[in-house]
């Protein structure tokens, strides 16, 4: 079971796995194993709230999200007599949505989009039973009518996994987003409507004035200062949603615009100083 009593909007108490999605990703596993090299079906269940189901084979689809968009039954299959069984025994669907409903069934419940991983000559299926983000899980219970790829979407953006331009333009259309590319967040909107306000500022940040005055009143009581000293101050105060190298370009940056406006400059030790004391000394 999975306690998710931190918001009001989701329930406070749900399985961790569906039924349906472990039966459906079991069999699909023993449906499309290529049982011609002579593997084996694998599952693991994480303690840390995942479990995985990996088959050899290629995934004959091609890609997941032409399952999902087409809803139809494959047109062929790798073992054929085996599957026809497991539909006479209703162990497997029979009209291809199989996939489909474990997506709908973790939006149901707030939990991450599977992950289906079909490198290397196999197909490996990853089940999240628990919220990773509640910002993500928010988002879901406000808009119940988000269609399946716009929340595969957003899953990738909490699962920091690149977005494509034309994923970008349509959350951004839909005022789901907001941000550059390489550093997306929640909308202020959305952020309004799910009583997130102050997680939106932290993953928003605050404009470069403020950082460069930061700097700048550092360097008015202290004198100089080195790169690393200035990083260190700088970045607890950038936003959450940069990983470490996207922060160190920022500072790099703020620095660079602060010599190039001429307010500081660097030394002969490479330390920096404030512009205005070099001209006055």
């Amino acid at each position: 079971m999975y306690n998710a009593d931190e918001t009001r909007l989701l329930p406070d108490i749900v399985d961790q796995y569906d039924s349906f999605n472990i039966r459906e990703a079991l069999n699909n596993c023993i449906a499309h194993q290529d049982y011609t090299r002579g593997g084996k079906i694998n599952i693991v269940e994480r303690e840390d709230g995942y479990l995985i189901f990996s088959n050899l084979g290629q995934f004959i689809p091609g890609s997941v999200e032409k399952v999902l968009l087409d809803d139809s039954p494959p047109e062929n299959y790798r073992n054929p007599f085996l599957a026809q069984a497991m539909v006479n025994l209703k162990m497997i669907d029979t009209i291809g949505s199989g996939i489909r409903r474990i997506f709908i069934n973790q939006k149901k419940k707030f939990f991450p989009m599977p992950d289906y991983d079909l490198t290397d000559g196999r197909v490996k299926v990853t089940l999240t039973g628990r919220v990773l983000d509640m910002d993500y899980a928010q988002v879901l219970a406000r808009n119940p009518n988000l269609g399946l790829l716009e929340i595969i979407m957003l899953d990738k953006l909490q699962k920091h996994k690149p977005l494509n331009d034309n994923e970008v333009r349509i959350l951004k259309k839909q005022g789901l987003v907001e941000g550059r590319r390489n550093n997306l967040h929640i909308s202020k909107r959305v952020a309004q409507t799910t009583g997130q306000e102050v997680e939106y500022s932290l993953a928003r940040g605050m404009d470069d004035e403020y950082y460069k005055t930061m700097i700048l009143q550092h360097l008015e009581q202290f004198g100089k200062s080195n790169r690393n000293d200035i990083e260190r101050m700088v970045l607890q105060k950038l936003p959450e949603s940069l990983n470490q190298d996207q922060k160190q370009h920022k500072v790099k940056n703020l620095l660079q615009s602060l010599r190039l406006d001429g307010l500081i400059y660097v030394d002969d030790n490479r330390e920096w100083r404030l512009e205005r004391r070099r001209l006055s000394n």
